[in-house]
């Protein structure tokens, strides 16, 4: 059977947490789909990135990550997909997103087929999918998937406007889409070094940016 490994990142600083929660159902919808579609054993690793706030801090300020936040990263660069997820802060991504993503090299997410998520207390909100998180993570190069999840609060209480996808109908279709994407890829069998010396983020065969 062949196998694929995913990082789940959930941003949330709370606990209990809405976006872990999402970030979780996500995968869930993911592995599902993977396993029972495409026939593919799944390595799935959840991170909240509020265990490694201090060590993200401290990564901006010495430019050197601590072994735990090492690790994180280890298995984000080396994974054959990602689900990341954040909450919605003052109409954007929280600061815990992004400065983990600030001390990942440019160029490590090359190829990584991703699927994004976001929770918020209101609907309006759902557009900071593609106006915040789609460009950051585009820049980066990774390979993020059309379809994102956002879930407010009335997502979760089943009180959303019935005309429109209920969340898990969302989950569901994110995952089987994401699943398609990560199914394809030998990503994970083609990472090299996600901290070469040279700052840059090497494949067997793809690119080295400096």
């Amino acid at each position: 059977m062949t196998s694929r490994k995913l990082a789940v990142v959930a941003a949330g600083v709370g606990a209990p947490s809405s976006t872990r929660m999402l970030a979780d159902r996500l995968a869930a919808a993911a592995i599902e789909a993977l396993r029972d579609e495409f026939d593919v054993e799944v390595q799935a690793s959840v991170h909240e990135l509020r265990d490694t706030a201090k060590d993200v801090t401290n990564n901006l300020v010495t430019g050197f990550p601590s072994p735990r936040l090492a690790e994180v990263i280890e298995t984000v660069v080396g994974a054959d997909g990602l689900i990341i997820v954040t909450p919605v802060f003052n109409a954007s991504f929280n600061g815990l997103f992004k400065s983990f993503l600030d001390v990942v090299d440019p160029s490590a997410l090359g190829g990584l087929p991703t699927l994004i998520g976001a929770t918020g207390g209101s609907p309006r909100h759902s557009q900071v999918l593609d106006y915040a998180m789609r460009p950051v993570l585009t820049y980066m190069h990774a390979d993020v998937l059309p379809t994102g999840v956002y879930a407010a609060t009335e997502d979760w209480a089943g009180q959303a406007d019935a005309s429109l996808p209920s969340l898990p109908d969302r989950i569901a279709r994110a995952g089987r889409e994401f699943a398609a994407r990560v199914a394809v890829t030998d990503r994970s069998n083609r990472v090299l070094d996600p901290f070469a010396l040279d700052g840059a983020f090497s494949v067997t065969g793809g690119f080295s940016a400096e």
